[in-house]
């Protein structure tokens, strides 16, 4: 797939989505065929001829200018995540063929000693596709206390937050609502996706969730574009019960970034945190939460 086809798909799938009503237009109650807006009246907004952006849409046409491309993203009402990633979508070098072997990715310097400052809050390293690089010792016990804490010292044996999200048991019911978390994990490979369209591991990745997930292959076709800045969950860890976390990625420059979890001071999930953080002991994890599971 090359970023023209892509292009058109997210156009289309962002203008299905966007209700006349929404975008200022008048329908007098008429019977519409298709969800959302037509061609012609999102190239009216975005004032470009319904010819070019219907050529636009199914591929046709030369790669559209800055312009053009801003003022479809004012007409289509998108974030700045989301016009950034239609810029992506866009370039030329979209028609570049993707390389299959897969660059492997490592602990920066940065984000090894921003890993170590971070020693009494949950906080995990992943790569550009999700990949655990490396985690502390409340990150995994938080996170993925039922798998191998030296997982993550291996590439072959790097779990990944997006399969375990989907294909993994213990990982899908420590979230209260689920089909949150889940959506932002396909925003956010979405966006990186849009930015990386050489990365043949990353669309293996997608290929095979969206194989063994139809949930997945649902939210993926949605096109939905998020980035995973900030956000708050609701979790029910087996050994402390439910507490409500805020999950931020904190950057350090290229390279990866680094997910950490915080809890409101003096609150219930601040107490259960630091339960957590008694019941293991460094470099080790309570029998109960060592369960071997394929991910």
């Amino acid at each position: 797939m090359t970023g023209k086809p892509q292009l058109g798909d997210f156009l289309k799938a962002r203008r299905s989505q966007l209700q006349p009503e929404d975008a200022g237009i008048l329908t007098y109650g008429e019977q519409r065929r298709v969800p959302g807006l037509r061609r012609e009246e999102l190239a009216l907004l975005a004032g470009v001829s319904a010819s070019y952006y219907t050529r636009l849409e199914q591929g046709q046409s030369s790669s559209a200018s800055a312009e053009v491309l801003d003022a479809l993203a004012v007409a289509l009402r998108l974030d700045e995540a989301e016009r950034r990633y239609l810029h992506d979508l866009a370039k030329v070098d979209r028609r570049r063929p993707r390389d299959p072997r897969p660059v492997q990715e490592s602990v920066t310097v940065a984000a090894g000693q921003l890993l170590a400052a971070l020693a009494d809050v949950p906080a995990i390293v992943l790569g550009r596709r999700a990949d655990v690089l490396a985690w502390n010792r409340l990150g995994h016990a938080l996170f993925a206390g039922h798998l191998d804490f030296g997982a993550p010292a291996t590439p072959a044996g790097r779990p990944n937050m997006a399969r375990l999200v989907f294909l993994d048991s213990h990982t899908r019911e420590l979230y209260t609502d689920w089909p949150a978390k889940a959506r932002a994990v396909v925003g956010n490979l979405r966006l990186v996706a849009g930015g990386q369209p050489e990365d043949g591991a990353l669309y293996a990745l997608v290929g095979e969730l969206t194989s063994k997930s139809a949930e997945f292959a649902a939210m993926w076709a949605d096109h939905r574009v998020k980035a995973c800045a900030v956000a708050g969950y609701e979790m029910r860890h087996p050994l402390v019960g439910t507490l409500t976390v805020l999950q931020q990625t904190l950057s350090s420059g290229p390279g990866p970034t680094v997910v950490v979890a915080t809890t409101e001071p003096g609150s219930p999930s601040r107490t259960a945190l630091t339960l957590l953080s008694q019941a293991i002991d460094p470099g080790t994890v309570p029998s109960p939460l060592r369960k071997d599971r394929a991910v």
